[in-house]
């Protein structure tokens, strides 16, 4: 019955095809099926870097014999095994003699390093504050980085440049391309 229909559909009226010629017909589209259809390549990904676990409204409190050292809250943060990814990140350091604030968009917490990127502002107890796009913050050596365009001031005082390294512990900035503009005190005679 078969042999008789592809014997009608291929033009044999009245013929029965040969059973040669029938198998011949099927392995010859089963080879331009292999040769014109490629199959699909399915990509294996490999997820070896899930958040452990996912939090809101975050708030970390590190501790010392003296008190509270550091204080990290942020919106929400997703926990790695080596890390914290933070966002809208608020970070006090409270471990040097004048306490720092950082604040910025986002944040990744690892060890004693916090890299921070999006309108990062820190500011320092005594009122210097610095203003950058990525800084990262050393906690051990108190030491901020901004290899980013910053702009620095205290009180009426002002400073931008295209680098800044500052030293929380010494109290000292140092900087590139710098355009200052310092108002001078008035002695009194």
């Amino acid at each position: 019955m078969i042999f008789k229909m592809l014997s009608y559909l291929f033009g044999f009226k009245g013929y029965t095809i040969n059973i040669n010629i029938f198998f011949a017909i099927v392995f010859s589209g089963l080879i331009a099926i292999f040769v014109l259809f490629k199959p699909m390549e399915i990509q294996n990904k490999k997820f070896n870097d899930l958040a452990l676990f996912e939090l809101g409204k975050f708030t970390m409190y590190e501790l010392n014999t003296e008190g509270l050292d550091t204080l990290t809250i942020g919106s929400k943060a997703f926990r790695y095994t080596n890390r914290y990814i933070i966002e809208d990140v608020n970070y006090t350091d409270n471990s040097k003699e004048y306490i720092a604030n950082i604040e910025s968009n986002t944040g990744v917490y690892k060890g004693t390093v916090l890299d921070l990127d999006g309108d990062v502002v820190y500011t320092r107890e005594d009122g210097l504050t610095f203003e950058s796009q990525h800084v990262t913050y050393n906690k051990k050596t108190s030491i901020a980085i901004s290899k980013d365009k910053y702009f620095a001031y205290k009180q009426n005082n002002t400073l931008k440049g295209s680098y800044i390294k500052y030293n929380n512990k010494k109290n000292k900035i140092y900087s590139k391309n710098v355009v200052a503009v310092y108002k001078l005190k008035e002695e009194n005679k």
